[in-house]
């Protein structure tokens, strides 16, 4: 479970310049180190410690040198890596070079079961205003509008 708070900022910028704005950020940053990754796939195979390590580390590096040829990784189950090079817009064709290019980004493309993953994060909000009886503004499924009011205790 991914739990948040909620946070508030003055915008600066845009539509609602100068309006304070409320947003959901996470507590905290939840985080597997390599060795308990290392001791999970030691569990789910019969490889050693070392093995693992080794192929992790192999991985690495054959997804550097792959990356820096220009080729895309694929692995496996989990997706795919590939270098991305944002362009700067031009206003003649002549003036596209190398040069105009942005700096290489690496983006991963996860596949089906990953993003499946994802979606089955369960997530929960605390939000102080929701708790203390305050109104809440209506959420983008429509909970808290007089249509669909959300969740009425009576009293």
């Amino acid at each position: 479970m991914v739990e948040f708070d909620v946070k508030s900022k003055k915008q600066t910028i845009g539509k609602k310049k100068g309006q304070t704005v409320y947003y959901a950020v996470p507590k905290s940053n939840q985080h597997m180190t390599l060795d308990a990754l290392c001791d999970m796939i030691m569990d789910e195979t019969s490889l050693s410690r070392g093995d693992v390590m080794n192929t992790l580390i192999t991985l690495g590096k054959m997804a550097c040198r792959s990356l820096k040829m220009g080729a895309s990784v694929d692995l496996g189950d989990l997706g795919s890596l590939r270098v991305y090079f944002p362009p700067k817009m031009m206003d003649n064709q002549k003036d596209v070079t190398a040069a105009t290019l942005k700096k290489p980004k690496i983006v991963f493309t996860p596949k089906n079961r990953m993003r499946e993953a994802a979606n089955a994060v369960e997530v929960s909000v605390d939000n102080p205003a929701r708790k203390n009886g305050l109104t809440p503004a209506p959420s983008p499924s429509g909970e808290g509008s007089k249509e669909n009011p959300g969740p009425v205790t009576e009293g």
